[in-house]
């Protein structure tokens, strides 16, 4: 009965890892990397006046920017301040930022 002979070199049995990781880059992380840059396009582009809907469906428009908050006007002398994270996208568009489920 003779010796197992190992199946090849260890550079070798890397390969498949190697092809597994470029599949994970190419396919999950390089798309969340570029809409990741989209929306914070889309965020840093603000200005007073833009007419927005947020992430939970409040339709208004800026008023004021601050460093991480943007204020918004929803109706008659009715202003809130949101999250600029929470800002989904200009309406009539579709969004920037997709809801969370």
């Amino acid at each position: 009965m003779g010796a197992a002979v190992e199946g090849g070199s260890p550079w070798l049995q890397l390969i498949p890892f190697a092809l597994v990781l470029g599949i994970f880059y190419f396919i999950i992380l390089l798309p969340m990397k570029r809409k990741q840059q989209k929306v914070e396009e889309f965020l840093s582009a603000l200005k007073v006046g833009d007419r927005v809907i947020t992430t939970g469906g409040i339709h208004g428009q800026v008023t004021r920017l601050g460093g991480d908050t943007v204020q918004l006007q929803i109706a008659d002398k009715v202003r809130i301040d949101v999250s600029r994270a929470a800002i989904g996208g200009f309406q009539g568009q579709p969004p920037v930022v997709e809801p969370a489920n």
